[in-house]
């Protein structure tokens, strides 16, 4: 009988499942380094700068020379339009507060979000604490509510402002590709798109027109434009209208094109959304599986799941826990995410 009873302290040894636990945690932070570093490894940051570096290749001397010179001053000027673009693409400042604020859409003044994020920190930290939480937890529940969240926020109504402008902006280009063929000037081609098509491509080109208006150039009003919705669609847009004015060509051809390509990117993220739908719904089966099996165990037998909140080694085995889930969602996020 001693034997048995010694024989079934060795086996539900503290220490044991202690270091057990510890070298579980050891693995999982070890996970989360391998996904953060993965890009690294993977050569894709190679891949870029090798990109970047065929692209700004110079074109040989012999085969320029047989060109004629009209066509050799209008490659020029066009490769040098380019090069001004990208260069301007390139030294992009960080973002300042009232510039996020523009990309979201929200015409307020910046002291306004400071209230409003200070208030957010409060009602969040305050609801804690009246909950019965610690006033650490709740203190930095309150910074997360003031600082996190509401740029958080910005950053959503940013993106989905983004998504909604991608949608109208192919049909905005049509507008423009139709009044030109018709014998309409630029201008009033972005007039009638500042009043007739929908938001926010309603409002970004009103805002063009209005610089140009009290004299903006045109290339530069476009720039802010790119500045306030930072999406490839406008960069591509903003360099076919800065050739044709420095290098001409035919306007109507160019944004026909344009408007053929933007439409094309639709329906390859229509087709990528497709694909990607039941990899996405295993996704979040599995991600919240395990919050749905904690949430019914605490209803059915809270005594026994509540150990992981207060011993010790319960909310190590939670961290633990959460590291891997962590892992699982960053390596699920990478699979069904594509770039295109």
């Amino acid at each position: 009988m001693s034997q048995a009873v010694r024989l079934e302290r060795t086996l539900v040894d503290p220490d044991l499942l202690r270091l057990s636990v510890i070298f579980l945690a050891a693995l999982s932070v070890g996970g989360i380094a391998y996904v953060l570093i993965m890009p690294f490894l993977s050569g894709e940051r190679k891949t870029g700068k090798r990109l970047a570096s065929v692209s700004q290749g110079k074109p040989g001397a012999g085969r320029g020379s047989a060109l004629p010179e009209s066509a050799n001053m209008r490659k020029k000027q066009v490769q040098d339009t380019l090069k001004e673009l990208e260069a301007r693409k390139k030294s992009k400042k960080k973002l300042t507060l009232k510039a996020r604020m523009e990309q979201a859409g929200l015409d307020v003044p910046v002291q306004s979000f400071y209230i409003a994020s200070g208030i957010s920190g409060l009602v969040i930290g305050g609801v804690l604490l009246v909950t019965g939480s610690t006033p650490l937890v709740s203190g930095l529940a309150a910074l997360a509510g003031s600082l996190g969240f509401p740029r958080w926020l910005l950053g959503f109504l940013a993106k989905r402002r983004q998504k909604q402008f991608i949608i109208e902006f192919a049909n905005a280009l049509d507008v423009i590709v139709r009044g030109v063929k018709s014998g309409l000037p630029l201008n009033d081609c972005l007039r009638i798109i500042a009043e007739e098509t929908a938001e926010p491509v309603k409002s970004e080109f009103a805002a063009v027109v209005e610089q140009q208006s009290v004299g903006v150039p045109l290339g530069k009003a476009f720039a802010r434009m790119f500045a306030r919705m930072p999406i490839e669609e406008v960069n591509f847009f903003s360099i076919v209208v800065a050739i044709q004015q420095q290098a001409g060509g035919n306007l109507a051809e160019a944004l026909d094109n344009l408007s053929q390509v933007l439409r094309g990117r639709q329906r390859l993220h229509g087709k990528v959304q497709a694909f990607s739908a039941e990899a996405k719904a295993s996704a979040a089966i599995i991600g919240s599986l395990p919050l749905c099996v904690m949430g019914a165990l605490v209803v059915m037998t809270p005594d026994y799941v509540m150990l992981l909140w207060t011993e010790d080694l319960g909310k190590l085995m939670l961290m633990v826990s959460g590291g891997w889930m962590l892992v699982g969602f960053l390596v699920m996020r990478k699979m069904i995410n594509f770039e295109y």
